[in-house]
């Protein structure tokens, strides 16, 4: 099992090689994990000890909860809070200031207001707007989590995220109910 030890301890960033931080270059991501996989595929170590065997299955597992974590800006963000030691509080902390709230109830209400009138483009629109005011945020989070070192700043725009990952599904939803 060579090359990273035997160490399930490491971080995702040890794991692939990465420098720790949020602003990620996706592609080495994405090249170091096709290589991992590579490497510790099960069906590799199908001819060996059923304890090889288990550990290629183990590593197997951590390299794609790794990938996983890695390749989503906000998984990534937790975990590099969780790593810092930050608690995101996103269960217990949902004070958020006054007009990100209202904006908040805007998105919800016209959300339903195309979902009701069945308008595809209308939510097009709202997921184009919630995909620029997500890129927008997650700027804003690399910007204070790889250059200001900002940790509690940085849980605060993922707790914002949170509230936008949700609307991302509602949108999602009401996509689906217009397909059906």
């Amino acid at each position: 099992m060579s090359s990273i030890g035997s160490d399930f301890q490491q971080d995702f960033f040890r794991l692939f090689d990465l420098p720790l931080c949020f602003q990620l270059d996706t592609a080495l991501l994405e090249q170091h994990y096709r290589a991992l996989q590579v490497q510790f595929h099960p069906d590799k170590f199908s001819h060996l000890p059923e304890a090889e065997q288990r550990l290629s299955m183990q590593w197997s597992t951590r390299i794609n909860e790794g990938y996983q974590t890695l390749r989503k800006p906000l998984n990534r963000a937790r975990y590099l809070l969780a790593l810092r030691g930050v608690d995101t509080q996103e269960e217990t902390n949902t004070a958020m200031p006054l007009d990100f709230l209202m904006a908040q109830m805007e998105w919800r209400e016209d959300i339903a207001a195309a979902r009701q009138a069945k308008d595809d483009a209308a939510l097009d629109g709202l997921a184009d707007k919630l995909r620029q005011q997500t890129r927008s945020l997650e700027q804003q989070l690399g910007h204070l989590l790889d250059d200001e070192q900002d940790y509690l700043a940085a849980a605060g725009i993922v707790r914002k995220l949170k509230f936008f990952e949700k609307l991302a599904e509602e949108i999602a939803s009401a996509f689906d109910e217009l397909d059906h």
